[in-house]
């Protein structure tokens, strides 16, 4: 469903230029007469162009037949006087495990959901559609979100192939949100929404040199979206800036009656990119994390951290306190919730779908295995499977001895101890090779696991590139702070002015020592 052939442009319309414009940016064209049209039809040329040919980046797995007819209408209610919001006629890009009304499939990147075109919308994209934003198409993405498998590729699917990162071809995007980071990187849209459960918005953030927000989970409704985790699941806002994840991020937040979980946002809901003008690090005290990574990042963070001092915070240096079992206690709480979760979802679906179980879609993958299953199995499906429900005391004693360790003992005892109100730390380590023999060799620092766990936000900002790959910095703070991260990330950008362009290499540039001597 990619475009082959776009609608003519009006004659009314100039040539738009869509690479790396920002949303106020592009407000500010459509204010001197740019269309949304034109600058919809810009977007899909550019998907046209590079995404199945040129750089091959694999990151769209469908456009929207109806983006264009879509930003008609946004015209129509600018020429009106009558906009609907700070969005209005911006082009967005939907992961695709988040249902859309539009007349394309939600598949979770899977070949048992090629069908589910569920003509609903979740409630996170009717937010945006009342901003009056033009949803353009959906991205790719880690099949089934990346819990298939634990010897899984990041950015694959069988529906929309591997994702390749924007800086180095050859290198993940990582996951599950790849194809969000992938486009975004490769200026596709100026935004796109992700979903993280456990690093699925900042690790490809982080890696295709974007800005991330994982909010404090209850600020975005997850109903119509393909689950794991209702315990750790949250969509979040991808950006090439803080700012632009903020106003995405502001049209989508809100409560829903359908997700308990967003009962008690509503005290906490407001106008995110407001305040960012006027943020300070000055006297904020930040506690520094520094794990175990290579010895190139260790001295480019080192580099970092000197900006953040020289913009008036306070370093506290702090250690991660030893949480023994939280990564087991995890993992059977996904495997659980997996189980129940995807049940209750695809039992949603239309009558298209007949994958009506995970037992179902474990099968599914068995007969289809020379498409589903290609490159790794499906042992974690096979693991959650066999669990015993949500009542089951092992399920619910995990889910309290992770929930515990990951906010008493962890991210509230580091604060608490540096009596910070930030925590920093590297994202992720670099972007390694994309390899269908071995998997995902992942190497390097993570600072996504306990944020998940406890719910708790965490934003990445890009720092720059190492090895000629991206790296971002994570901002981590409690629960419902999520203004306090997005100030201090954007005060850090704004000085720091790390994000580099992608340039489409066929592989990293790591400078001349490769060519040796002679």
């Amino acid at each position: 469903m990619l475009p082959t052939a776009l609608a003519a442009q009006d004659a009314s319309n100039v040539p738009v230029q869509v690479e790396e414009q920002s949303i106020d940016a592009l407000r500010a064209q459509m204010a001197q007469g740019t269309s949304s049209v034109a600058i919809t039809q810009a977007y899909l040329a550019r998907i046209a162009a590079m995404d199945r040919t040129g750089p091959t980046l694999r990151a769209v797995i469908a456009t929207n037949p109806d983006a264009v007819a879509q930003a008609k209408a946004s015209d129509a209610r600018r020429k009106a006087g009558k906009p609907l919001g700070a969005l209005d006629g911006i082009p967005v890009l939907i992961k695709d495990n988040i249902e859309t009304r539009d007349p394309i499939a939600t598949t979770a990147g899977s070949l048992a959901l090629k069908d589910n075109v569920t003509r609903r919308d979740a409630p996170v994209v009717a937010a945006l559609r009342k901003q009056g934003a033009v949803i353009l198409g959906k991205t790719n993405l880690s099949e089934w979100a990346n819990i298939r498998s634990t010897h899984s590729i990041s950015g694959w699917s069988a529906v929309g192939g591997l994702v390749r990162n924007p800086y180095a071809l050859d290198r993940t995007s990582c996951g599950s949100s790849s194809g969000s980071g992938a486009a975004v990187a490769a200026s596709y849209a100026a935004v796109a929404i992700g979903t993280e459960t456990d690093g699925s918005v900042v690790c490809p953030s982080s890696m295709n040199g974007l800005v991330g927000l994982k909010p404090t989970l209850g600020m975005v409704s997850r109903t119509h979206v393909v689950p794991i985790s209702h315990s750790q699941d949250t969509p979040g806002p991808m950006a090439r800036s803080v700012r632009d994840a903020a106003l995405l991020f502001n049209a989508m937040v809100g409560v829903d009656p359908a997700d308990p979980a967003t009962r008690e946002s509503q005290g906490h809901i407001h106008d995110f990119a407001a305040p960012l003008a006027a943020a300070s690090l000055k006297g904020v005290r930040v506690a520094v994390l520094r794990p175990d990574m290579p010895d190139a990042l260790k001295r480019h963070y080192e580099t970092t951290l000197e900006v953040l001092k020289a913009q008036g915070a306070i370093l506290v240096d702090a250690d991660m306190p030893k949480l023994d079992g939280i990564g087991e206690a995890e993992l059977l709480v996904l495997q659980t919730e997996l189980k129940a979760d995807l049940d209750t979802y695809l039992a949603t679906t239309p009558k298209t779908v007949t994958t009506r179980t995970l037992d179902q879609v474990i099968a599914f993958n068995a007969a289809n295995a020379a498409t589903e299953m290609p490159f790794f199995e499906q042992e974690t499906f096979v693991a959650a499977a066999k669990t015993r429900g949500l009542a089951d005391p092992e399920y619910l004693g995990a889910r309290a001895k992770s929930l515990r360790l990951a906010r008493a003992e962890g991210i509230d005892a580091v604060l608490t101890k540096a009596q910070a109100t930030l925590i920093v730390a590297p994202t992720y380590g670099m972007p390694w090779l994309s390899d269908t023999v071995y998997g995902d060799n992942f190497n390097g620092p993570s600072a996504s696991e306990l944020p998940a766990i406890s719910g708790y936000p965490h934003l990445t900002v890009p720092m720059g590139l190492v090895r000629g790959v991206p790296v971002g910095l994570s901002f981590i703070a409690t629960r419902w702070a999520d203004q306090a991260v997005l100030n201090a990330g954007y005060v850090f950008e704004q000085a720091a002015k790390a994000r580099v362009v992608p340039k489409y290499l066929p592989t990293n540039d790591a400078g001349p020592g490769l060519g040796g001597a002679r």
